[in-house]
This record gives C-alpha cells, structure tokens and sequence, in this order.
C-alpha cells in the first residue's frame, strides 16, 4: 500500500472536504499561496472564511480562525457540518 508524505495527505484531506462542500451548495475556492499552506476560502458577509487542514500530535483536524473550537478532526462525522456551519 502506497503512503502519502505530508503534502499529500493534506491536499486530500482539503479536497475531500471541497469536495463534500460543494456537494451542500457551498461557494468556495482552493487557494495554494506561494510558500504558504493551502486552505479552502469560503465567501461569506463578515470576510471569508479559511479553512487548512494541519496535523495536531498524530491527527489530522480542520482548523480555521484562532482560539480554541476552532477545528475539527478531519475524520470526525460532523466535520463537514460544524464548517458549513462556520462558514454561515
């Protein structure tokens, strides 16, 4: 079985979270800034919102903003939701 390195892992981690987005209706694009980590930018009336994904200890989570619950495990059930949600 092939492993991914972390560039990788993050790219399908932020595609698959695109992916299930656009899917609700969401507008939203992939942004890959020279010599930054890529994100999801979601337009909304207070400024768009950015999501990365990033490796916490061992896990891979979503995380957008600063302070605390501001993420969510990438494999949670509820990830996808509680980032529309955000996203409102």
């Amino acid at each position: 079985m092939r492993t991914f390195d972390h560039d990788e892992e993050q790219f399908i981690h932020l595609m698959r979270l695109t992916w299930d987005l656009a899917q609700l209706g969401v507008a939203l694009a992939m942004q890959w800034p020279r010599r930054h980590e890529p994100f999801i930018s979601i337009p909304r009336a207070r400024g768009a919102l950015r999501v990365r994904a990033a490796l916490r200890r061992e896990d891979w989570v979503f995380t957008w903003g600063h302070g605390q619950g501001r993420w969510v495990a990438a494999y949670d059930e509820d990830a996808v939701a509680r980032v529309w949600e955000e996203a409102q």
